[in-house]
C-alpha cells in the first residue's frame, strides 16, 4: 500500500511539471511581442483610445506692441488670437462595442457617434470673422460624415493636420450656436477632456449611450449624475450648471473573457482537480476492495492532461466555450472508456465520470465566473471532505494499510 501511494505522488508530481510547463507555453503565447504586433495591427485597422475636447472659437485683431531692442524702444503692429467663452455644451455620445479576437486575445474595439451643440458669445462689440477649431480625439483613426455647421447654417471646413477648422461671421453681442459630428472607430476608452488643470465648466450636459451593460469609468474621470438602464445597456448623463474640477468624463470598455489567459489559469490550477480526482477515486477503490495498478493512475493523469493540452490550442480557432465543450467531453470519454475495460462500466460511468466531472469540468469551470472562482472551489473542497469523512468515519485504516497474511 505504501509503495502505491509513493507510485501515485511521483505521477501526481510529474503531471503537475507537465501543466506548469504548458501554462507557462500559454502565457508566453499571449503575452509575446507577437501579441504586441497584433494589438498595433488592431489598432492601425480599427482606431486607438480616443480622447475628444471641446471646440474653440477665436478671432484675431490687430494690437501695437512695445518692443526693446538696442536702439530702445518702438512700437510695432501684432496680431492677437482673442477666444471666445464657451457658454454651453450639449453633447450626445453614442458608443457601440464589437470586440474582435486576434490571437488568445480579444481587443475591445467600438464605434462611437459623437455630436456636439456649442454655445459661444462675441462680447468684442463689433462683428468679428470667428474661427472655429475641433480637435481630433485620435490621429490614428478614421471619420465618417465629419459636419460643422453655425446656427444650423453648414461651414466649409479644412484640415490642418490633427484639426478641423471652420469659419464664420458673428455679428456684435450675438451667440452663434456651433455643431460638429462625426462617426469613428476606437480601442479600450473613449474619454472627454473638459480642460487642462482645474477649470471651470458651464452649462455642461453630456449623454451617452451604449450597447452593453457591464459599463466601468476609468482612473480620474467623473461618475454620470443620472443612469438608466435600457435592454441593450445604459443611458448616463452628466449634468452640471457650474463645475469646476481638473477631471475628465470617460468610459472603459468592457472586456471579453480572454481564451488564452483563461487557459494557462485553468492548466496552473489542473494539480488541484488532479488531487482531489486521486484522492476520491483511492478512497473507493480501498473501500471496495478494487485494486487499480500505478499504471491505471497514470493512464487516467494523461486523460486529464489531454483536457488542457487540447484546451490550449483549440481555442485559437473557436470560441472558448466551444472548446471547454469540447475537451470536457474528450477528457471524460477517455477516462470513462478505460475504466470500463479495468474495472467495469458501472464504476467508470457513475463513480469515476462523476468525479471527473466534478473536479475537473466544474472545477475548472469556475474560472469564468471572475471574483467567485476561490469561494466555488472551497466550498466544492469543504463538501468533498465532508462526504469522504462521513464514508471513512468507521473505517480501520490499521487493517487497510496491513499487510496480507501469507
Amino acid at each position: 500500500m505504501i509503495r502505491r501511494i509513493a507510485a501515485l505522488a511521483f505521477i501526481f508530481v510529474c503531471t503537475s511539471i507537465a501543466w506548469c510547463i504548458l501554462g507557462a507555453t500559454i502565457f508566453s503565447r499571449t503575452y509575446s511581442p507577437l501579441s504586441t504586433e497584433l494589438k498595433s495591427r488592431v489598432a492601425a485597422s480599427w482606431g486607438t483610445a480616443q480622447q475628444q475636447s471641446p471646440p474653440t472659437a477665436t478671432f484675431t485683431r490687430e494690437i501695437i506692441r512695445t518692443v526693446e531692442d538696442k536702439n530702445g524702444t518702438k512700437q510695432v503692429k501684432a496680431t492677437e488670437h482673442v477666444p471666445l467663452p464657451l457658454d454651453t455644451s450639449k453633447i450626445d455620445v453614442t458608443l457601440d462595442l464589437t470586440h474582435r479576437q486576434k490571437g488568445l486575445l480579444w481587443y475591445n474595439t467600438y464605434a462611437v457617434v459623437f455630436g456636439g451643440d456649442y454655445s459661444f458669445t462675441n462680447l468684442s462689440g463689433h462683428d468679428q470673422d470667428v474661427t472655429f477649431q475641433l480637435n481630433f480625439p485620435s490621429q490614428q483613426a478614421v471619420y465618417d460624415d465629419l459636419s460643422m455647421s453655425a446656427d444650423n447654417q453648414s461651414l466649409s471646413v479644412k484640415y490642418a493636420g490633427t484639426n478641423v477648422i471652420a469659419s464664420t461671421r458673428v455679428p456684435a453681442g450675438k451667440t452663434v450656436v456651433l455643431h460638429a459630428g462625426y462617426r469613428s472607430q476606437g480601442l479600450d476608452t473613449w474619454r472627454y477632456h473638459l480642460a487642462d488643470g482645474i477649470s471651470q465648466t458651464r452649462n455642461f450636459a453630456l449623454n451617452m449611450h451604449t450597447n452593453f451593460k457591464d459599463i466601468d469609468f476609468p482612473e480620474n474621470t467623473l461618475s454620470p449624475t443620472t443612469k438608466v438602464e435600457t435592454a441593450r445597456g445604459w443611458n448616463l448623463a452628466w449634468n452640471y450648471k457650474n463645475l469646476v474640477s481638473g477631471y475628465d468624463i470617460g468610459m472603459a470598455m468592457p472586456e471579453k473573457l480572454q481564451p488564452g489567459p483563461l487557459a494557462g489559469q485553468i492548466s496552473f490550477f489542473a494539480p488541484v482537480s488532479l488531487f482531489f480526482f486521486f484522492f476520491l477515486i483511492f478512497i473507493i477503490t480501498t473501500l471496495r476492495g478494487i485494486n487499480l495498478h500505478p499504471m491505471n493512475y497514470f493512464f487516467l493523469a494523461g486523460a486529464f492532461f489531454a483536457f488542457h493540452l487540447l484546451l490550449a490550442y483549440l481555442v485559437d480557432y473557436v470560441s472558448i466555450h466551444v472548446a471547454f465543450g469540447i475537451c470536457s467531453l474528450v477528457s471524460i470519454a477517455l477516462v470513462v472508456s478505460y475504466l470500463r475495460l479495468v474495472v467495469g462500466i458501472r464504476f467508470a460511468a457513475v463513480e469515476a465520470g462523476l468525479a471527473q466531472f466534478v473536479y475537473l469540468v466544474l472545477f475548472s469551470y469556475a474560472f469564468f465566473f471572475r471574483g467567485f472562482t476561490g469561494l466555488a472551489i472551497t466550498i466544492g473542497s469543504i463538501l468533498t471532505l465532508f462526504v469522504v469523512m462521513q464514508m471513512t468515519g468507521r473505517i480501520r485504516w490499521e487493517e487497510k494499510f496491513a499487510k496480507p497474511k501469507p
